[in-house]
């Protein structure tokens, strides 16, 4: 029996976790998955609610599962981020619970009732499935789940078709690297997203022998992406996130064009987009020898970078 489950990173001092806690956060690359967990088999656990109604009701409905009858629950998240809206969804869960309010977060705790409510139900709405508008698997919580990302869509609206072995940063569930592989010149595509989900979803959405989907963190790679590993790419394709834990974060998309450069061959180019207001042409210039501009409007902006 496991003793404790963790969801989240929550920020130091905010919660007191037994140490060993097992981690379950999709956004932790090395994090187990929540939904493999057996029935009943937790004594205790933390929820970092995300904000998200659809994933947030799959992961308290998760770890309602996974608790032993009678186990407490502490389910969390910053008042303006979904915290007011948490004792409503445990209580509809059929919990009993107890609301605090401190540090600018709701705390609620409850125990596993013998009998929750709505779990399945829960559960289905929040877990993976074919997205009619994306023709893709997607799940509730990943990146633009259920509708084609404007940016993305910008990208590849402009993007000449490429050749030789390249890589997609940040793949989420595959829909820019979808249009790279429909160039039959691309010989293999490796794609890398922090996210689990979005990794099982791309590698059901990307049946192709030349694609290899990853697991990973690109401010912190594992060898397998750092040279030698990745290295002497042809090219690189990127849609680059700019938040982290709901807020902005521009260093986020400088780190991930800092490493395309890092697995670039001479000569070989990075596409990306990126939102209109974000400043990566001073990363840009500092890391390739010429930058331009091939697309810009919808509030983004197409860049071709060349090593």
């Amino acid at each position: 029996m496991r003793a404790a489950l963790l969801y989240g990173a929550p920020a130091p001092g905010l919660v007191e976790v037994p140490a060993g806690a097992l981690q379950l956060s999709p956004l932790i690359p090395g994090s187990s998955d929540i939904a493999s967990l057996p029935d009943a088999s937790a004594e205790a656990a933390w929820i970092l609610a995300p904000p998200g109604t659809l994933e947030r009701d799959f992961v308290l409905a998760q770890a309602l599962r996974a608790l032993r009858p009678g186990a407490p629950l502490t389910a969390f998240a910053p008042k303006d981020k979904g915290g007011s809206r948490l004792k409503k969804a445990l209580e509809g869960f059929g919990c009993e619970v107890i609301e605090e309010a401190r540090r600018h977060h709701r705390f609620c705790t409850a125990n596993r009732p013998a009998r929750p409510t709505g779990l399945a139900e829960a559960i289905v709405a929040g877990a993976p499935r074919i997205v009619a508008e994306l023709g893709l698997w997607s799940q509730p919580g990943v990146f633009s789940w259920d509708r084609p990302d404007p940016g993305s869509l910008s990208l590849l609206e402009v993007l000449a078709p490429l050749s030789g072995r390249g890589a997609d940063l940040g793949c989420g569930v595959g829909l820019l690297a979808r249009g790279v592989l429909a160039s039959p010149a691309v010989t293999s595509l490796t794609c890398v997203d922090i996210d689990r989900r979005a990794v099982a979803c791309a590698e059901h959405n990307l049946d192709d022998p030349r694609v290899a989907v990853l697991w990973a963190d690109l401010r912190r790679p594992p060898p397998s992406l750092a040279p030698p590993g990745l290295a002497d790419l042809d090219f690189v394709v990127m849609n680059p996130p700019f938040h982290d834990g709901g807020a902005e974060d521009r260093a986020l998309g400088v780190a991930f064009i800092e490493a395309a450069a890092r697995m670039l061959a001479r000569r070989g180019v990075c596409w990306l987009v990126a939102n209109r207001h974000l400043p990566y042409e001073a990363a840009l210039a500092g890391a390739f020898a010429a930058v331009a501009v091939k697309a810009e409007g919808g509030g983004y902006k197409v860049f071709e970078a060349r090593k």
